[in-house]
């Protein structure tokens, strides 16, 4: 192992030599610009070694645990529904097998809340490791697409060393063979994004049809694949650090007590060369950290920045330094854990970590949440009832001295199965209901049905004012809700009716 060498020349700046060049680095700077941007805003393509280490494989194994997931997710179905789909354009979303219709936005909106406060409380506890572990684009970028990268370019170093010669046959033929994997692999991943928002069926229909009869489909097939081939190919770590807001809010989530990616600068400072003829004891009594300055942990980052400046926005807590710098302490003979999982009170004072005021409240406040989204979905009705008065219609003279009113109904089934619909009077009225457009009123499953209703009432059931009548909704004679309106006749105010 080549030992690397540093002489200080002034505060925070040193001369690294590093795989035999000498570099100029400015430790203190590292806050003033990002990681893969040169001074001058232009950007810095980075070349990370491949990682390998412990860490690594357990991390590349829930990766593709998740990969799995994620193409399998659209095909696979409960019940006749897919796992998850987001069809917006009809406003139909299945999760779990489950429907789940505009009506039910509620829903929607407090599971979405659920999910937030999970991550946030995630996040308070053991710092960025959703995105590092479990976010769909690092795990695409790093286990994916950066191994073809590997496979085909070659590790970093070597593909660094590449990309700085001349153009070469070879060179041509590497890159125009992992940029058509790479659009071949954007393609597959767009198809399976549309199929989230389409349904599986809908886009196995697209792809047997001629393609002029699926235009719009087809146009998002090819907008989705643009998309995910700049951000694999091109724009990589940036989506992180410019589009992606996650890293900038975590500084209001975390404190002392957050378990981080962290460098033990107790244990490794000073930093300095390894030397043979030096032991680990001798190294302590010189004043010299364990930290030899070689640089594994940044070569390694696939953001592009150095751990031992502490916690920073760019870090992703995907581990590769940790398993880098165990690797080089393994052949010094030194202990593991220079860089390690802990928290910033876990290195300065050895606490361990402890369940803070502010988890407690997060805690709190993810159960009061989750027992409020168990509420709602455990008491959503099978079926969704809308009643309006028609539009401009006034009362009726009907036969027999009766005064009737003309509604719409509207029926949402969200069930797997046809409801055949009755409507009756419930609050001790006298009168009848008729459906307009003929006597069954069945509503298809997962669909929408809609009706006119004309409701007739004696006199002498009217009040003086607007008067309010309980419809009740019945299946195979079971009421399954009740909605309630009001009832207009002469000399009534017309009231909004619900």
């Amino acid at each position: 192992m080549k030992n690397n060498s540093s002489d200080v020349k002034g505060p925070g700046e040193a001369t690294v030599e590093h795989h035999g060049v000498a570099q100029e680095i400015d430790w203190e700077d590292f806050r003033d610009h990002l990681a893969t941007a040169d001074k001058d805003g232009s950007r810095r393509w980075l070349y990370p070694k491949k990682p390998s280490g412990r860490l690594h494989r357990y991390r590349m194994a829930f990766a593709w645990l998740l990969i799995v997931v994620m193409f399998t997710g659209p095909f696979v179905k409960i019940s006749g529904n897919p796992l998850l789909m987001m069809n917006i354009v009809d406003r139909k979303f299945s999760i779990l097998g489950q429907i789940f219709w505009p009506q039910d936005t509620i829903i929607f909106a407090v599971a979405m809340l659920v999910f937030f406060t999970c991550i946030i409380i995630f996040t308070t506890a053991f710092g960025r490791l959703w995105c590092g572990w479990a976010c769909p684009q690092t795990v695409m970028m790093e286990m994916v697409f950066r191994k073809i990268e590997y496979l085909i370019e070659g590790d970093g170093p070597v593909a660094k060393a590449r990309d700085a010669g001349p153009w070469t046959m070879a060179r041509v033929w590497r890159k125009a063979l992992k940029h058509s994997v790479f659009l071949g692999l954007s393609f597959v991943i767009g198809n399976t994004l549309l199929s989230y928002v389409i349904g599986s069926d809908a886009l196995m229909e697209i792809i047997r049809d001629d393609p002029q009869d699926h235009l719009t489909g087809l146009g998002f097939m090819v907008l989705f694949t643009l998309i995910f081939y700049g951000i694999f190919a091109r724009f990589r770590e940036q989506a992180c650090t410019f589009i992606c807001p996650y890293g900038r809010f975590q500084s209001a989530l975390l404190d002392e007590n957050t378990v981080v990616v962290a460098y033990d600068n107790k244990r490794g400072e000073s930093r300095g060369p390894w030397k043979r003829e030096q032991s680990h004891e001798e190294r302590k009594a010189a004043g010299v950290g364990d930290c030899v300055g070689c640089r594994q942990c940044v070569v390694v980052c696939p953001t592009g920045i150095d751990i031992r400046n502490g916690v920073q926005m760019e870090c992703v807590n995907c581990t590769a330094c940790i398993d880098a710098c165990d690797a080089t302490m393994d052949k010094l003979g030194m202990p593991r854990g220079l860089v390690r999982f802990a928290s910033l009170n876990g290195i300065s004072t050895g606490a361990p970590l402890r369940v803070t005021p502010r988890m407690m409240g997060y805690a709190g406040l993810l159960v009061a949440l989750g027992c409020l989204l168990a509420f709602l979905v455990f008491t959503r009705a099978d079926v969704e009832t809308t009643l309006l008065r028609a539009p401009g219609s006034m009362f009726q003279e009907a036969a027999g001295g009766r005064l009737s009113n003309l509604y719409t109904v509207r029926v949402v089934n969200k069930t797997l199965y046809d409801i055949p619909i009755e409507f009756r009077l419930e609050n001790g009225l006298t009168g009848r209901i008729q459906v307009l457009g003929g006597l069954d009123f069945v509503v298809p499953k997962e669909k929408l049905g809609q009706r006119s209703l004309l409701v007739e009432l004696d006199r002498s059931s009217l009040q003086p004012r607007s008067t309010q009548i309980e419809i009740g909704i019945y299946s195979k004679g079971r009421q399954i809700e009740t909605v309630t309106t009001s009832f207009v006749g002469p000399g009534t105010l017309s009231a909004p009716v619900r």
